[in-house]
């Protein structure tokens, strides 16, 4: 068999992997990737296989980053069934219908643009008739359930404690009398999160494929409640507004549970707390329809004490833009719940404009933050940020608790790996910067002796039972090429047109060709300094 990594390569999105064996093709994933122009260009590639050539797709959770390019890989020709949790294939129904809305008002936004200085039409990575059509190929399954998918090929979904049905995927896979297994771990929780379960152990893998997201960080271990208490507290008496850049699924939820602890300890004052997304609505509202998920805790406080988790007095679920625009002329201070969770896009945008400015607020962030997001920017402490095309002075304070991460550290995947009681033949590290998973690697063969392994976009593994070997892919060489030129690209404010041409030129004769790509991207590269030396003489 082969596995090939098409995603979440070296970088935290875009999560893909291509298994296949001998008659069988299966998809791990088909995440988007997320983040700067460069990155989210990579959304508008040809798929590295045909997609109608594909048997199944096995998705580990909802999160864009995982599952928003399921359209698009449907749209393409995919016509084989989606395996989800039930959760999951819930929260998918409302995120990638909000993803498909923003692909379309950006490529309306791009046309606009392009008609005044005679552009070529853009087309929307796919629209919501794509994301509907996608939703169809869906198939619920139980965690812990055994499931044939072929002959040869036993699946089985296991408990990630990352979001709502979150999972790690298990692969059995019987060739030539040899019986193998893989572990796709998703996106691995924190142990101790409010609501979810905390993630199963896997006690037995040949081959582990494992994020790294925090691979070189420990997560600040204080009382989280009441951190986030100190915080609110010290704000209202700025006579301030609390804003919370939350992603819409899983942390959103996590702050509303702590607020819902605090406010009834009476740590914090009874003040409007307001969900200003109204893709967290819709999660939240799944939440609610999935006690079965929760653990312990959760559940006893929803059918013992009868007091629902995701509930607040004064909660207010802002679904309009009016209400959402009004928020911000308050006269008392309130809490700010909203997308998106990097402060890159979406209504936070409106309240970032809004606050940060304003000494008396402050701006919590709570998850992970990708390098180059707005978020990022201001946990390094940038002075000044651009919004919506206006500068705007950060005099908020800046707060980020990464305590609150889904994600876990690495001592909490150290202590996940401890529980596989015989080596793996190889565990290869993904969704994580170069940094991160290349500390992880280290500390994973310093404290357990296991092998590791970093694959880039492209690389592959040829599989025989716990043998292996891995190869290359030019293919990674093109993508290099290509987000080198885009990262420049990105640095020009105007429309400069002889200059995309000369890309587009590039792009088309380096393909296949990475001498070729090499030779012409340096080539390009001189081009764009000279552009660059030309734009700023004036």
């Amino acid at each position: 068999m082969q596995l090939t990594f098409l995603g979440a390569a070296m970088m935290v999105t875009g999560s893909s992997y291509l298994l296949e064996t001998d008659g069988y093709k299966l998809l791990v994933d088909c995440g988007m990737f997320q983040g700067p122009k460069a990155t989210e260009a990579l959304n508008r590639r040809p798929f590295a296989y045909d997609p109608a050539t594909l048997d199944c797709v096995l998705l580990t959770h909802a999160h864009i980053d995982h599952s928003g390019l399921l359209p698009k890989l449907c749209k393409a020709g995919f016509k084989g069934k989606i395996y989800a949790t039930d959760a999951t294939a819930a929260l998918c129904r409302i995120m990638l219908a909000d993803s498909a809305h923003i692909q379309e008002f950006e490529a309306e936004i791009a046309n606009r643009k392009g008609r005044r200085s005679g552009g070529k039409v853009v087309e929307p990575v796919y629209t919501v008739e794509d994301a509907e059509n996608c939703i169809k190929q869906f198939k619920a399954v139980a965690y812990g359930a055994e499931i044939r998918i072929a002959q040869d090929i036993v699946v089985k979904f296991d408990d990630a404690g990352h979001i709502l049905g979150s999972s790690m995927i298990e692969i059995l896979v019987t060739e030539k009398d040899k019986k193998t297994k893989l572990v796709f771990s998703g996106d691995l929780g924190q142990p101790d999160q409010p609501i979810i379960k905390d993630p199963s152990y896997i006690e037995e893998a040949d081959y582990i494929v494992l994020e790294s997201t925090y691979g070189n960080r420990l997560h600040e271990h204080f009382d989280a409640p009441l951190k986030l208490a100190e915080i609110i507290n010290d704000t209202v008496k700025r006579g301030g507004n609390v804003v919370i850049p939350a992603f819409a699924v899983g942390r959103t939820q996590t702050i509303v549970y702590y607020l819902h602890q605090l406010l009834k300890a009476g740590k914090i004052p009874d003040l409007p707390v307001f969900i200003d997304s109204p893709l967290a609505i819709s999660a939240t509202d799944i939440f609610m329809a999935h006690p079965n998920d929760y653990d312990s805790d959760a559940l006893a406080m929803l059918y013992t004490d009868k007091d629902n988790p995701l509930k607040l007095p004064h909660l207010v679920f802002t679904k309009t833009s009016e209400e959402s625009k009004a928020i911000n002329f308050l006269s008392e201070p309130a809490i700010i719940i909203s997308a998106s969770g990097m402060a890159d896009a979406g209504r936070i945008l409106h309240h970032l404009k809004h606050n940060l400015w304003r000494p008396e607020s402050s701006v919590l962030l709570v998850g992970y933050q990708a390098e180059g997001s707005m978020g990022r920017r201001l946990i390094e402490g940038v002075k000044r940020v651009k919004i919506m095309g206006e500068e705007v002075t950060v005099k908020a304070k800046i707060y980020n608790l990464d305590g609150f991460s889904a994600h876990a550290d690495k001592e909490q995947l150290i202590n996940w790996l401890t529980h596989v009681y015989k080596a793996p033949a190889k565990i290869f590290l993904v969704h994580g910067e170069p940094d991160k998973a290349e500390s992880l690697s280290s500390l994973i063969k310093e404290r357990l002796g296991f092998s590791t392994y970093i694959p880039q976009f492209g690389d592959s593994a040829v599989i025989d039972g716990r043998e292996y070997k891995l190869e290359g892919n030019q293919a990674k060489a093109i993508d290099r090429s290509s987000v080198v030129l885009q990262k420049y690209l990105d640095q020009l404010d105007g429309d400069y047109l002889e200059l995309r041409k000369r890309v587009e030129q590039i792009l088309v004769q380096g393909n296949g060709k990475v001498p070729g790509v090499l030779s012409v991207v340096e080539d390009a590269l001189k081009f764009v300094k000279k552009t660059l030396d030309t734009i700023d003489k004036g």
